[in-house]
């Protein structure tokens, strides 16, 4: 009985304890969980403010400005000035200069050009005469080289690594060169307009990798275009020529072709623009058309902008863009006349030498103001709507308040 007593008393004892152990184990339990649902609601409220001001931050508009810095520059009579990268190019018929952002000048040339041909692709550029026999290479840091051609040039395209395509003239046959920055002839072509026609266009990848060309022929009466893509690497050597890809487009003529990047390019025709997605063998991506005559054609890294007289009574313009990662494209009309227009990440910016207005994708005017000085060129400086405004005595740093 003594044994029964006993064995009862300890089979008690344990339960208490084990009893004890398991409020304890839930007691941890839910202390984790508690933890735990307060890290998730910190988390969840973190993310709702970030929101909030994200929100915020493309809410707000801007009604003036605040000039944080200003360099002191002298202009040059009858120079034009452009972005060279991070960079300002001034050039005339006289020569070129480039300078930094400290306002110091990175090189100088001296020439005389009486018809100025420029291409640029990002931070190089190559300045040529028509008709000339010369191309002057550089980037926003130095000189790279001096290119001598055979023949007289009538078209230039440069690639960010300092290659450099030239369309020569020759008594009937037209050359299509392209060029190192040593000057070395890397690649030579010929075309005839009764062959493969005419390079309306043409423009280089920023690697110098690929090289666009858009020719014009006449084919049994019709008149037809050829974008033709040829690769100067390794994947090109499997190809006659080099011509990776070509799409022939009937009854069009497309006088500008572009790179947004090394994988992405652009025609626009004046009837339809098309995007091209590639790094080695580009091939169609989307196509858009329209039936108005195309005023200018601007771009970025991933926005193509189309500007057209407007289709309503209200505005002047209407500036259609295409964005290269949706097969949508947004309107949006102003009346302001315009000197030039660039994208940023997720806006756009109009401006002449008086004044600017600011538009995000979304169709929220950011600004609309005038500026203090004449303006010559406008350019941003990052992502935090701050700009550089280069007049004809100051190189201005501004910031939108």
């Amino acid at each position: 009985m003594a044994d029964i007593r006993s064995y009862m008393k300890e089979k008690e004892k344990r339960e208490k304890r084990e009893k004890k152990q398991t409020d304890y184990k839930e007691k941890i339990a839910r202390h984790k969980l508690a933890s735990v649902y307060r890290v998730i609601l910190i988390l969840v409220l973190l993310a709702a403010f970030a929101v909030f001001l994200v929100v915020q931050y493309r809410r707000r508009t801007y009604t003036d400005y605040d000039t944080i810095a200003t360099i002191p520059r002298e202009s040059v009579s009858g120079a034009t000035d452009v972005k060279l990268g991070s960079a300002i190019l001034t050039y005339s018929k006289d020569g070129a200069h480039c300078t930094d952002s400290r306002g110091s000048v990175t090189w100088n040339q001296t020439f005389e050009i009486q018809d100025v041909i420029l291409a640029r692709n990002r931070g190089t550029v190559a300045i040529g005469e028509y008709n000339g026999r010369s191309i002057y290479l550089a980037d926003s840091e130095k000189l790279l080289g001096e290119i001598t051609t055979a023949m007289p040039v009538r078209q230039l395209s440069v690639s960010e690594n300092g290659y450099v395509t030239a369309v020569l003239a020759d008594t009937d046959i037209t050359w299509i060169n392209t060029y190192d920055s040593s000057g070395e002839m890397i690649r030579e072509s010929r075309t005839h307009m009764d062959d493969s026609g005419y390079p309306m266009a043409l423009s280089l990848s920023p690697n110098g990798e690929l090289l666009l060309v858009a020719y014009v022929y006449v084919d049994a009466g019709i008149l037809r275009t050829k974008i033709a893509f040829y690769n100067f690497g390794r994947v090109g050597e499997n190809y006659s020529d080099g011509l990776v890809s070509s799409y022939v487009l009937t009854d069009t003529v497309v006088p500008y072709v572009g790179f947004l990047n090394d994988e992405t390019a652009f025609s626009v025709g004046d009837n339809r623009l098309t995007i091209y997605s590639g790094g080695y063998v580009p091939e169609e991506a989307a196509g858009h058309l329209y039936d108005r005559e195309i005023r200018s054609v601007f771009y970025g890294d991933r926005y193509i902008g189309l500007v057209f007289l407007s289709d309503n009574n209200e505005n002047r313009y209407q500036l259609k863009v295409y964005d290269t990662e949706s097969d949508k494209a947004k309107d949006f009309y102003f009346d302001m006349d315009y000197t030039d227009i660039f994208f940023g990440r997720d806006n756009f910016v109009i401006y002449n030498e008086a004044e600017c207005q600011i538009m995000t994708m979304g169709g929220t005017e950011k600004f609309r103001g005038s500026f203090s000085k004449t303006v010559r060129l406008m350019a941003p400086v990052g992502n935090t709507y701050k700009y550089m405004l280069v007049t004809d005595d100051s190189i201005d740093t501004i910031q939108l308040k």
